[in-house]
């Protein structure tokens, strides 16, 4: 009878258990947790400290008394495996509660050790009100330290996906929230000109938002903290939480002469086999292929992470099961707005020295979430990368309704291997209600297409406010919206003419100068481009997203 060890639990350990008892009955499963709780939903974390999770009991998924009951797992919390020795297949275990060492042995062990948060060593960093949020022990303290300190005032440093959602959580619970993000943009994962939607979405609610700056220092002061910035700039809080990220839990790995890569991360082969015998390694600790480019990366995520240790479970029960790879599909909440991302992003390429219309392509477009006639219909906003031979990059959505959907689906076609070709022959569920009848994910393949074949050429408001700022002569602004919409919008610097009138007002427009047009969301634009380009001017562009982009990014907005 095998007998196989797991070192941690939550999403990669417990996952890999109870699989592993699905597949074996007999097989002797241990789980050795070093903290308190073998199985919980730490992405619900901050939804509990924002009172919209109202009972703490909700966070625990699974307890070590019913692992044993309901599987027949016997799970040992407070225990942390503190040296992995694989030639004689054993491993050295601190008690916690008995205040004593032992020895277990093994056939095969899991490492899940997950990951922690990053900590640098900035002064003042150790601070009583200073937090890090990734556990239920951390949840209790910081909900604790809020309710017992009185706290007014709470500073987040990190703009990924948990220092958004405390961001959210404590300023819905009536805190006044700062953020403070190294990078010029919160969620890196994200290009600029959309992280600026969200930009837009936390100042609307009231987070006051410090990008492009780093904490020099912490300053305490009796109950009060000072931030001190590498910028000079000063915010005093009542609380810190810290989001600069994560780092994985290989320490034992490293001890036991298991290869990393530089960052830390468990070094595997597709059967999630260490460099070790017998010893193998799933979740947030392990290195992982890129499934778009095949580079070797680190992708922490709830998702990967379970699917990774049902595979692995599989696999050691006697059907063999291939990683493919992580394409990084991930979703998020803040405030009104839902962000999803998937695959990489056009400062992958940036970042390379690549060039677009060359090395790739991107395809920004503004829809509507469902059927515009149907009431409560949103602006939706897709961006994708992609080659000139219609291989899908990446994407990224964000908006107010159906941004999960939209992002599963693309997902889907990438992780199949499909085409922009394949997005616009997508048969999707369509009813006023839920969608268009071409859905936005079918318009975002057409788009991609269009440019594909030539047939538009699109500019981004950066280059199109960059030029009116260098006042370029051979430039011309073109506003094809009706009288009524340039009492909601208009640029001062813009040409219009009407959509309705365009056709017979054609010939005022030179052929010399690059014309850029602009409509409401940029498909009027795009028939007038078409209709140009047949009548012998060349140089016309569409600017992506028309001027709901440009609301919704924030331009003109000091």
């Amino acid at each position: 009878m095998a007998k196989t060890v797991i070192i941690g639990g939550v999403a990669g350990g417990a996952t890999a258990a109870t699989r592993l008892r699905r597949n074996d009955e007999e097989m002797e499963i241990l789980v050795l947790e070093r903290g308190e709780y073998i199985s919980y939903a730490n992405c619900g974390l901050p939804y509990y400290i924002g009172g919209v999770i109202k009972h703490r009991s909700s966070l625990l998924l699974q307890t070590k008394e019913a692992m044993k009951k309901k599987y027949n797992i016997e799970v040992r919390t407070k225990h942390e495996v503190t040296e992995i020795i694989p030639e004689q297949k054993k491993i050295i275990v601190f008690d916690y509660a008995a205040k004593k060492t032992y020895e277990e042995t093994y056939d095969q062990v899991i490492i899940a050790t997950g990951s922690s948060p990053v900590k640098p060593p900035i002064p003042g960093i150790d601070g009583e009100n200073i937090f890090t949020l990734w556990t239920v022990p951390d949840t209790d303290e910081i909900s604790q330290f809020i309710e017992q300190s009185h706290v007014k005032k709470a500073a987040i440093i990190g703009g990924g996906f948990i220092g958004l959602e405390m961001a959210e959580n404590l300023a819905m619970a009536g805190l006044d929230v700062t953020l403070i993000e190294l990078e010029n943009q919160v969620m890196t994962t994200l290009d600029y000109e959309m992280a600026r939607i969200l930009h837009k979405n936390l100042k609307k609610h009231k987070v006051e938002c410090i990008l492009s700056d780093g904490v020099k220092a912490f300053h305490h002061d009796e109950k009060k903290t000072t931030i001190e910035l590498m910028s000079g700039k000063k915010t005093e809080v009542d609380i810190v939480i810290l989001a600069m990220g994560v780092k994985p839990n290989s320490e034992l790995a490293k001890k036991a002469n298991i290869a990393t890569n530089s960052r830390g991360g468990i070094v595997l082969d597709e059967y999630f086999k260490t460099s070790k015998e017998h010893i193998y390694a799933v979740g947030d600790v392990i290195e992982v292929e890129h499934a778009v480019t095949g580079e070797k990366t680190m992708i922490p995520l709830a998702g990967p992470a379970n699917k990774q240790a049902r595979m692995l479970a599989d696999t050691l029960t006697g059907t063999p099961m291939k990683y493919k790879g992580t394409l990084g599909t991930s979703v998020a909440k803040l405030f009104d707005f839902h962000v999803a991302t998937v695959g990489i992003n056009e400062k992958y390429f940036i970042k390379q020295g690549k060039k677009k219309g060359v090395d790739y392509e991107t395809a920004l477009i503004v829809q509507k979430s469902h059927a515009g006639y149907y009431p409560g219909a949103t602006a939706l906003v897709l961006k994708m990368i992609f080659t000139k031979d219609g291989k899908i990059l990446g994407a990224q959505v964000i908006g107010k309704e159906g941004v999960d959907k939209r992002m599963n689906t693309i997902a889907t076609v990438i992780r199949l291997n499909g085409t922009i070709t394949d997005l616009t022959e997508l048969e999707l569920a369509y009813a006023p209600p839920f969608s268009s009848a071409k859905d936005p994910v079918n318009m975002l393949g057409y788009v991609a297409g269009n440019i594909c074949e030539n047939k538009v050429s699109f500019i981004s408001w950066e280059e199109v406010l960059q030029k009116l700022e260098k006042k370029q002569e051979n430039f011309l602004l073109l506003d094809v919206t009706e009288e009524m919409e340039r009492e909601q919008f208009q640029m001062e610097d813009a040409m219009w003419i009407p959509f309705s009138q365009i056709r017979q007002r054609y010939e005022e427009l030179s052929k010399e100068k690059e014309i850029c047009i602009y409509c409401a969301i940029g498909v009027r634009a795009y028939n007038i481009a078409r209709m140009l380009k047949q009548k012998g001017y060349d140089n016309v562009k569409v600017i992506e997203g028309g001027s709901t982009f440009y609301q919704l990014a924030g331009y003109g907005n000091k």
